[in-house]
């Protein structure tokens, strides 16, 4: 696998013949999380499930700075503490990411919880003489690390001119930045130094450091986080123990609205909540995967609307898979071959899931064009199947399996609803048409059958909207359409 390393500018071979240790940049916990967050941690969602799909073993730490200027003041207007401001968002933070299926990280380190850590870190800086005691905390000295703005691509000089620092006299260079900072505020701990608490960036540098060692696979997060954060992670780290960080930079693009910077003064902000209410996870998920990762992406409506249509589709497959009986067979191992292997080589270059869920989709396609033209047989769906479950999970997207008793007691209903129609017992057939529609049982008719598929129960306002009204923008290629009711 290649990825395109920010630091080198290059693609980067990801070793794999060994433990895979990744450190993601968590959030920070003083407000709910938003679809911007969710793009990146969907992002390495889905390469960690890639690679533990192909028997690598993976280490994933994903930290969350629950000590921080944000979250002290939010505290302060809601009357409350930090703690139980940051408490509160971590509990959102799990709501928000089990419900898009993310798969928990292997750790998740809290700054609060590795003072300590830091501690000993800064320590190591000052006895080096790369951090220094002023009247406001400990600062990193930037003119010590000679390679400063290797990241970012920014020029010492021209960040020296004011741009983008914040003005201290206690510095002793404009560009030096806070590893501990002094106060008196709450929370606060002891320190050598005096009391304070740790500045953002020291605590992941300490953090990876500890559960990941001195240089690991990979480093990620956000575009908005190079400069300064992963900047400054990179100066103190490599200041500290003397040997490179990270070997690859991994970053993701950032999410615009309607070609806008999400912003809350704007009020354009959309919150995982709000997403999940209204499109649910799949969609989301198909939404933050569908253009390069490293490239920004628009969220709009109408594009959004594309990727449930799409998913209406791979709903179809699924049911067309375990409804098929006949013994009709087609050639398609090269077919499943073909497309697997398409999958696979879009994701180990430079992670491209865009065309990753094109392969998807076109496994998708070709399985209900072989039902619409009755000619997926039992074989058949028994070769596909296993291909569109790996694809499936690999991008964390979710169909409720359906068991054998669930399927056999509907296939009943649906049999008895048949016979009623056919002897014009019209009221004990609506009987049962109506039962289906409460176990939101939806049927799709081929030319000599009808087979169901069955949703997901979910309060979603995508389910309002009447597909029958559009069946010839879901499938136009297919004999056959979904409809509701008789």
């Amino acid at each position: 696998m290649k990825i395109q390393d920010t630091l080198s500018n290059t693609e980067q071979e990801l070793d794999i013949s060994k433990k895979v240790k990744i450190y993601l940049c968590g959030i920070t916990v003083y407000d709910e999380s938003h679809i911007g967050h969710a793009r990146t941690i969907i992002v390495f969602d889905v390469l960690r499930k890639y690679l533990e799909d192909k028997g690598i073993e993976i280490e994933f730490i994903q930290n969350f700075t629950d000590v921080d200027d944000k979250i002290i003041n939010r505290a302060q207007v809601e009357n409350t503490t930090a703690e139980a401001i940051s408490t509160k968002y971590i509990e959102n933070y799990f709501k928000d990411f089990d419900g898009l299926n993310v798969k928990h990280a292997t750790n998740y380190p809290k700054a609060t919880e590795h003072i300590d850590d830091i501690i000993k870190f800064i320590e190591k800086l000052i006895e080096k003489q790369i951090a220094y005691v002023s009247k406001n905390g400990v600062y990193f000295s930037v003119s010590k690390f000679p390679e400063y703005g290797k990241l970012s691509k920014k020029k010492i000089d021209e960040l020296e001119s004011g741009a983008r620092i914040e003005v201290d006299e206690a510095k002793n260079n404009p560009l030096d930045f806070a590893v501990w900072k002094f106060s008196n505020t709450k929370p606060v701990w002891d320190s050598p130094w005096g009391k304070g608490r740790p500045g953002w960036h020291i605590e992941c540098s300490a953090m990876s450091v500890k559960y990941l060692g001195e240089n690991f696979d990979i480093h990620g997060g956000g575009r908005d986080l190079i400069f300064p954060h992963h900047e400054n992670e990179i100066a103190q780290s490599e200041s500290c123990t003397g040997s490179q960080f990270a070997k690859i930079w991994m970053h993701v693009g950032m999410v615009t609205i309607d070609g806008d910077k999400m912003s809350k003064s704007i009020g354009n902000i959309k919150s995982i909540k709000h997403v999940l209410e209204n499109w649910g996870p799949n969609i989301i998920r198909l939404f933050c995967l569908s253009g390069h990762y490293s490239k920004p992406i628009d969220y709009s409506e109408e594009l959004l609307k594309e990727n449930l249509i799409k998913w209406r589709q791979a709903e179809t497959c699924y049911y067309e898979l375990i409804h098929a009986n006949s013994k009709n067979s087609e050639k398609i191992d090269s077919t499943i071959k073909k497309l697997g292997l398409e999958f696979d080589k879009a994701l180990e270059d430079d992670f491209n899931t865009h065309l990753a869920l094109s392969a998807f989709f076109q496994l998708v396609k070709e399985t209900n064009r072989l039902a619409a033209e009755e000619k997926l047989g039992k074989e058949d769906a028994r070769k596909i199947k296993p291909e569109f479950q790996r694809m499936l999970k690999i991008l964390g997207l979710n169909i409720p399996e359906i068991t054998e008793e669930t399927k056999q007691e509907i296939d009943n209903m649906i049999e008895d609803r048949e016979k009623f129609r056919q002897e014009k017992q019209f009221q004990k057939a609506d009987q049962i048409r109506d039962r289906l529609n409460e176990m939101d049982v939806e049927l799709i008719d081929h030319k000599g059958k009808t087979i169901w598929m069955k949703k997901k129960t979910s309060n979603l306002k995508t389910k309002k909207r009447r597909i029958k009204d559009q069946p010839l923008l879901i499938y136009p290629q297919f004999d056959h359409s979904i409809r509701f009711g008789p």
